[in-house]
């Protein structure tokens, strides 16, 4: 499966996806981030201008281009243009900027942190840590983070080997789970903690992480116990698994007396706190 995520130049969030063992970054992210511009939808005409004109002049730069599908700001997987490091070079270089070459020192990095990823998995799961460390995040609530994100990539490896062949078919399965565990969908737990492009997990509080893993973790033990196949299998596996660790939810609800699904996102918390120094 390609595994989408954000990485970070100068404070703007640039979509990059896994594909063929290698990242892929989304033209527009970039060419928002060179034109220092707000608004995407204004990026997203440069970048069509640019393309026409590159055409009218004969150039293959457009060529260079991947369509995959990465997650817009309204939550939907769309088609996004999408280019290697090589070939955002290239494009780089098409766009007057003065963030041009601070740009170019940064997706070599990026890149050049892929091939030591490959060649020692630890260094990815480091990163991730102190990614979380410099956002603010406490020592507890990271253990819980990667812990869940190893359960999820557990998951994900189950439904590729048993019939899950798209985002479309995990976009499916881990809206069960969470219906299930949590009683929304993952695009409406977001509505309601006030998120967009963001991860939902990295707002997550600690009850809500850990009956996510529930939920995740379940699932993985039914796909393996009976031996699932296809789609509709792994589907009726994903309710169960989130009906796990939804009854275990409602009973701790009950018992405290308060809903754990909350509208706390980590932006806000964040917020707070630079209010009250």
């Amino acid at each position: 499966m390609e595994s989408m995520k954000i990485a970070l130049f100068k404070g703007r969030q640039i979509r990059r996806v896994l594909h063929n063992g290698e990242w892929l970054f989304s033209v527009v992210d970039v060419v928002q981030a060179l034109i220092d511009q707000t608004d995407d939808q204004v990026a997203r005409k440069y970048w069509n201008k640019l393309v026409q004109r590159l055409r009218d002049e004969g150039s293959e730069l457009v060529t260079i281009c991947h369509q995959l599908k990465m997650r817009a700001r309204d939550g939907k997987m769309r088609e996004t243009d999408c280019a290697t490091t090589e070939g955002m070079f290239r494009i780089v270089q098409s766009i007057p900027s003065p963030k041009a070459e601070p740009l170019k020192r940064w997706l070599a990095k990026v890149g050049y942190e892929r091939v030591q990823e490959i060649e020692n998995p630890e260094l990815a799961t480091k990163r991730t840590r102190m990614f979380y460390q410099l956002k603010g995040y406490s020592a507890d609530w990271i253990e819980k983070r990667m812990r869940g994100i190893a359960i999820r990539e557990e998951l994900t490896d189950e439904w590729k080997n048993r019939g899950a062949r798209d985002g479309k078919d995990y976009e499916i399965l881990t809206a069960e789970i969470s219906k299930a565990t949590f009683g929304v969908t993952p695009n409406e737990y977001k509505k309601l903690k006030g998120l967009r492009r963001q991860n939902l997990r990295d707002h997550m509080d600690d009850f809500e992480l850990i009956f996510n893993m529930l939920g995740e973790r379940a699932t993985t033990e039914i796909h393996r116990n009976e031996n699932s196949k296809g789609v509709l299998k792994l589907k009726s596996d994903a309710k169960a698994g989130g009906d796990i660790a939804g009854g275990a939810r409602k009973k701790l609800e009950e018992r405290l007396g308060r809903s754990v699904v909350t509208k706390k996102n980590f932006l806000k918390s964040r917020e707070g706190k630079r209010k009250i120094k």
